[in-house]
């Protein structure tokens, strides 16, 4: 049970830090026993990579929405582009969902399957 910071974000998911001090059970130099323990948690200032992706995501899909409403809005000339937009969005959608599969794995502690 050798022990380690662990950086924790805004949005609540965390990894680990930096390795702090050995345990009693590992006798070999300069190996860990592979049992990780927080020594400190140091709070980070902003989302993990996953959340801020999905935020990314978000925004696009708001611009692409407004978009459509406004091409709806000017008497449906741009069709082509709002069912462009539309598969676009969807897309989006797709990979939101999947992001947000995602994120709840890793809080539940179940890993990805990659």
């Amino acid at each position: 049970m050798c022990f380690f910071d662990q950086h924790r974000f805004v949005c609540g998911d965390w990894k680990w830090g930096h390795f702090r001090q050995h345990c009693n059970r590992e006798y070999r130099t300069g190996e860990t026993c592979g049992m990780k323990l927080i020594m400190t948690t140091v709070p980070v200032g902003q989302k993990c990579k996953l959340c801020e992706k999905i935020d990314t995501k978000m925004r696009r899909r708001a611009a692409e929405v407004d978009r459509v409403q406004r091409w709806q809005r000017d008497g449906g000339r741009f069709r082509a582009s709002i069912e462009k937009s539309v598969d676009i969005i969807k897309g989006l959608d797709a990979e939101i969902y999947e992001l947000g599969c995602e994120r709840t794995r890793r809080v539940q502690g179940i890993g990805s399957a990659h």
